[in-house]
């Protein structure tokens, strides 16, 4: 509550019904709308990005005629946060109001026929994290106890998004989003074992967040933006730098079909 009041006295009448975190080198659109911003660093309860790409500020901007606040970067299990810390926004956005948030991170293609620059539909997920972080003490006020998993990704959200991308000309891919700890990537071994798992790609965020938005009743919608091969084995080596560049280069239909999408919840 001394996070959500803190954000109110900041925005005033601004009610926001639509979330967006926006993950890895995709956090131009909110340097696009920006109406009134706020670092993470200011907010009681909030901790600062100290990855690269990630701004690190929440950002509220009407778009398309709706309501929406950004965030600018996300905190990550890697960094010694607690699952419970990283997700902490998450549950701060459901005090403002938000009713729907779309997620969205780059991500190592597993998928065989996944290209780098691709974005894909998360249709559903596999928390290889080693911890939930719905773990401790529930709060009644957020959501149950023991809370439905079946659909996460909820599927008018995906027929919402599917649609757009067509009309956009983009060939959008769907599939299953596999996170680990981070933060190495994963060897050629481990990426086999995701793909048996059924896995399409894999990252180092997006689940925990995913778990804590459905616990606490938002409608979810998840966007992977495939930065690279997930492991090349025999090839080039994986870099952050090589994730980042990827995402600059799909940065432009990745907000063409951010903002048809908000058009149309």
């Amino acid at each position: 509550m001394e996070s959500s009041e803190f954000i109110k006295e900041k925005i005033g009448n601004f009610n926001p019904e639509i979330a967006i975190v926006l993950g890895s080198g995709l956090g131009e659109l909110a340097d696009e709308y920006t109406d009134i911003a706020i670092p993470y660093a200011e907010i009681p309860g909030f901790i600062k990005s100290t990855v690269k790409g990630h701004k690190g500020r929440l950002v509220f901007a009407d778009i398309a005629g709706k309501k929406v606040v950004m965030m600018q970067g996300r905190n990550h299990f890697y960094e010694g946060h607690t699952l419970g810390e990283i997700t902490y926004p998450i549950k701060v956005l459901k005090k403002l109001g938000v009713k729907t948030i779309i997620l969205t991170n780059a991500a190592g293609a597993v998928n065989e026929s996944f290209a780098p620059g691709d974005l894909m539909l998360i249709t559903d997920h596999i928390n290889c994290m080693g911890q939930n972080p719905l773990i401790g003490a529930n709060d009644d006020t957020l959501g149950e106890r023991f809370p439905d998993m079946t659909e996460i990704y909820k599927q008018d959200l995906l027929n919402i998004a599917k649609t757009c991308a067509k009309n956009l000309n983009i060939n959008i891919k769907q599939g299953v989003y596999l996170a680990n700890s981070g933060p190495s990537y994963e060897t050629p071994a481990e990426i086999r074992m995701a793909r048996l798992f059924g896995a399409d790609a894999v990252g180092m965020s997006t689940v925990p967040e995913a778990i804590v938005a459905n616990y606490c009743g938002l409608k979810v919608l998840g966007i992977s933006c495939i930065s690279n091969a997930a492991s090349k084995a025999g090839g080039t080596a994986l870099s952050h730098e090589e994730v980042i560049e990827t995402t600059n280069k799909a940065k432009v239909k990745f907000k063409e079909l951010i903002l048809e999408i908000i058009k149309h919840i």
